[in-house]
């Protein structure tokens, strides 16, 4: 198929990323976005249904796409159409035509053509330490400061922070939601400071929330695994309930590579978890890490499609040829890499993991804390952002690039062919004021509601 290349915008989004992050770059878009076409808008005057969690209820006058329409082989624009869903026991029990009337007894919601769009995943944030929810501050200075600096400050931070973590925790879990994010992985520190209190108010504020909000949780050592000496908390975290063994940049924190990583992946495979390690190194000592995790995924085939590489920033610093060889290693191991989408010089080649079968997800990270002030918890922005770098300001590939924002899920496959949503499939969406997924990447409409397993967990619709 055609695909029409337009300028890319990374030489301006370079220049801007030494000075600033995605949410100053493309907030004048996102702030001229939030009106929506008036077709498409609920009206401003209806309050509407603010709770919603019946068992079983309809909700009229959906937007769902439909299919791709042409110039040529070129896509031009997406057909919509106006359905009814059917939604029972959190799943999609069946689409209807529009105006269906429900059976006797079973509630009937008015969405007023708001677009359906799948639930966003937030698959990298900190949950467990962030200053949202309190007042503002600003991170300090990080000119000159080392990891190591950063990490000596995070220890004087933490015993002021863990009093109202809990609390923030679940102001940032409300954030998440009213951008369309029902599903995250969080990484938590386990580290000497707080030891394992950060775990267990996150896993208390994620129990509050486990009717709306879906989440895995990291074990991140974050002052380093050897560096901190906490393989022991670490194990302690694992019987906790964790999901994920975490790691730091094995050689500028840990000072060895080969022990730093060979002592993550032995947690993981005595306790059968999986692996999400934070890697920022760019240096040669940055390959060799991603090329010794490989060799043990290799080695181990219980952690075949469990491991994680968060950041991967040394993937930029390969060659063609070696970034297509590594690729290929990373997909049929079928390990992950999680990306903030970073902008500036660390131009990653995501692109070019994907086509190569690499899964790529995307996160939020920092959320306004001592490592960055620029958290949104959008991932829908981050769709906008990827679009951006990645010469995809077409329709086709605006409606391409929020697959990074959804953990793959589109409302139409590549050829044009409605895929999503289906009967059978849960019921976690959100609606947004725009006519398709391509505009809603451009322009970033503001999510009237958003649900999860079938409840309403943020916004309002309109009463029947």
């Amino acid at each position: 198929m055609e695909r029409v290349h337009q300028q890319s915008r990374r030489s301006f989004l370079s220049q801007t990323g030494k000075l600033t992050t995605a949410c100053a770059v493309i907030g004048l878009a996102s702030g001229a976005a939030q009106a929506a076409p008036a077709s498409t808008g609920r009206p401003a005057s209806e309050a509407g249904a603010t709770t919603l969690t019946d068992r079983h209820y309809y909700l009229s006058d959906v937007r769902l796409e439909e299919g791709f329409e042409y110039d040529g082989d070129t896509v031009i624009g997406t057909r919509t159409a106006l359905h009814t869903l059917e939604i029972k026991d959190g799943k999609i029990a069946a689409l209807h035509p529009a105006n269906t009337t429900p059976p006797a007894g079973v509630p009937l919601y008015q969405v007023h053509g708001q677009l359906m769009l799948p639930a966003m995943r937030d698959m990298h944030i900190h949950l467990d330490k962030t200053f949202y929810g309190g007042p503002w501050q600003a991170p300090r200075p990080r000119q000159g400061k080392t990891i190591m600096d950063m990490i000596a400050l995070e220890q004087k931070l933490l015993p002021k922070l863990l009093p109202t973590s809990q609390q923030r925790a679940e102001q940032l879990i409300a954030l998440l939601q009213s951008k369309g994010t029902t599903v995250a992985r969080s990484h938590c520190n386990i580290d000497p400071v707080s030891g394992l209190k950060s775990l267990e108010h996150l896993q208390r504020a994620l129990e509050n929330h486990r009717s709306d909000f879906s989440c895995e949780i990291v074990a991140f050592p974050q002052h380093g695994l050897l560096h901190s000496k906490v393989d022991g908390l670490m194990r302690e975290a694992m019987q906790m309930g964790v999901q994920y063994v975490g790691g730091l940049d094995p050689t500028n924190v840990d000072g060895s590579m080969q022990k730093s990583l060979d002592a993550m992946f032995q947690i993981a495979l005595d306790t059968g978890k999986g692996v999400d390690i934070h890697l920022h190194e760019t240096n040669p000592a940055g390959v060799a890490a991603i090329n010794h995790m490989i060799d043990t995924v290799e080695k181990n085939p219980a952690l075949r499609g469990k491991v994680t590489i968060s950041h991967a920033f040394a993937l930029t610093t390969l060659a063609p040829e070696a970034l297509a060889e590594t690729a290929s290693r990373l997909a049929a191991q079928q390990m992950t890499i999680a990306s903030t989408v970073p902008i500036g010089g660390l131009m990653m080649p995501l692109p070019r993991l994907s086509e190569a079968g690499v899964f790529v997800m995307t996160g939020t990270d920092s959320v306004i804390d001592h490592w960055s002030p620029f958290g949104c918890a959008d991932m829908l922005e981050k769709a906008n952002l990827y679009a951006q770098l990645y010469r995809g300001s077409d329709e086709y590939r605006l409606s391409r690039a929020m697959a990074i924002a959804t953990g793959g899920v589109l409302p139409l496959d590549d050829k044009g062919n409605r895929v999503w949503p289906k009967a059978g499939d849960d019921a976690a969406f959100t609606l947004v004021g725009a006519s398709c997924s391509a505009e809603a990447v451009a322009r970033l409409p503001a999510r009237s509601a958003t649900f999860h397993r079938g409840r309403m967990v943020y916004g309002s619709v309109g009463n029947a």
